[in-house]
């Protein structure tokens, strides 16, 4: 596997796209299964030639880091929990590693899955759904010691599915159990997202007011509509989870709640001015005007001009 050079590391990217790449990484052995391995985090080191390297994966990759130092933030707010952090990475993501050893007894692990392992299954239909492939790690699952133990039971079973002699059931069992896996990381995050609501709350306020200046600015005339990736970014946060996040909260996407908020602002001029409705679709940001129409029949069950002659 090629090894990056010193003195480009900053500029390289350097592409992991095979779970055997990844043992070489930490300095492993070749891997028991060729498309899943897992590797605790206490037998393994990663090389320092990886250190402060960006890496492109070509693999899933579940981290579960364990921390004993120091206080963990999100954001100015504390984490929920300090037992432990988990990190959710997708084929095509770029990484790096910051040199950063955890002082705990057991520092934790790393499931690693290649897409061709589960590609004919259901999972491999079902698996962009998992929303946290797509989070910054900012924006870590931070798991207590119960939810901690669940998580390596299944590890556990993973490892000694591909560890033993592999049969016609190896496969189904081992892609059942990392389902079951992702599926209570699903629970925690709702547990995580339901913990911070205070936290929540106060991100719901500053995404409507980033949306009110967004238009008192003028923004919309020159950017157009506001993205959830606009928003995401303001609020230094990933769109999926500033997405999620208000999903959990409010019961709506962050694309819902940038929609209804232009319809609500429709409304007002359709109401409150003279303007057609091209000038009102202009003016919010929307490059056509039937698109805009689409979308408020969409909402109201009527045309614009239709809302503005019953009212």
């Amino acid at each position: 596997m090629f090894i990056p050079d010193k003195s480009k590391r900053v500029q390289e990217i350097v592409h992991i796209e095979s779970i055997s790449d990844m043992h070489d990484v930490f300095g492993l052995a070749r891997p028991k299964h060729p498309l899943v391995s897992v590797i605790r985090f206490m037998d393994a080191k990663i090389k320092q030639e990886y250190h402060h390297v960006r890496c492109s994966f070509g693999m899933y990759c579940i981290t579960q880091k364990n921390e004993t130092q120091g206080s963990m933030g999100y954001g100015r707010s504390s984490y929920d929990f300090q037992e432990g952090s988990m990190v959710f990475i997708k084929p095509g993501q770029v990484m790096s590693y910051d040199g950063h050893e955890s002082k705990a007894k057991d520092p934790g692990w790393a499931l690693l899955f290649h897409p061709d392992l589960i590609r004919k299954s259901e999972l491999g239909s079902s698996i962009d759904h998992y929303s946290f492939f797509s989070y910054d790690i900012t924006e870590a699952l931070h798991v207590s010691e119960g939810e901690k133990q669940t998580l390596n039971e299944l590890i556990a079973k993973i490892e000694k599915e591909y560890g033993q002699n592999i049969d016609r059931h190896s496969q189904k069992l081992i892609i059942s159990n990392i389902e079951l896996l992702l599926d209570y990381c699903v629970r925690y995050y709702d547990r995580q997202f339901y913990t911070r609501t205070n936290l929540n709350k106060d991100i719901l306020t500053k995404f409507e007011q980033l949306l009110k200046d967004y238009y008192s600015n003028g923004n919309q005339l020159n950017i157009g509509i506001p993205s959830v990736d606009y928003c995401g970014k303001h609020l230094n946060m990933s769109p999926k989870y500033l997405s999620d996040l208000l999903k959990k909260e409010t019961g709506k996407s962050a694309k819902v709640h940038i929609d209804d908020f232009l319809m609500n602002v429709a409304k007002n001029r359709l109401l409150r001015t003279t303007e057609s409705v091209g000038e009102i679709a202009y003016g919010l940001g929307y490059e056509y005007s039937q698109h805009f129409s689409k979308i408020f029949k969409n909402k109201t069950g009527m045309s614009p001009s239709e809302y503005r002659s019953l009212n």
